[in-house]
């Protein structure tokens, strides 16, 4: 046996490819998701009790930073959208090649970015 292998792993050299981003941005999407549910519940009561509520919500969102995260939230997602579907057609085999994985990765990658420019530029 060999024992000079390392006995601390170096995260920080460790290159991860373009798939493995793809992993991690769908499972955070997926938490900010989660986290962010009570306040959209709010935001949708808030929006359907009254002309009163509806009104003061529209200026809170009219503010840059309400802007910027609904833009965040946005992009969570359809980020965690295009990346579930990319999972299911893993599941199902339709992409089994390390060269099909590396493609859809970027076509979610692509593929959620520009829907949420377009979608950010229609709402703002």
């Amino acid at each position: 046996m060999n024992n000079k292998r390392p006995k601390h792993l170096a995260l920080h050299l460790i290159k991860l490819p373009l798939p493995g981003f793809v992993s991690i941005l769908h499972r955070l999407s997926g938490v900010i998701l989660f986290l962010a549910l009570p306040l959209l519940l709010w935001v949708l009561q808030a929006s359907l009790r009254s002309i009163e509520t509806y009104t003061g919500l529209v200026e809170i969102l009219h503010n840059p930073l309400s802007k910027l995260i609904c833009i965040g939230l946005i992009w969570a997602f359809l980020h965690h959208f295009c990346a579930g579907i990319r999972y299911l057609a893993i599941d199902l085999h339709l992409s089994s090649s390390l060269a099909q994985a590396r493609a859809s990765s970027k076509w979610v990658l692509g593929v959620s970015l520009l829907l949420t420019v377009l979608i950010g530029v229609k709402l703002c």
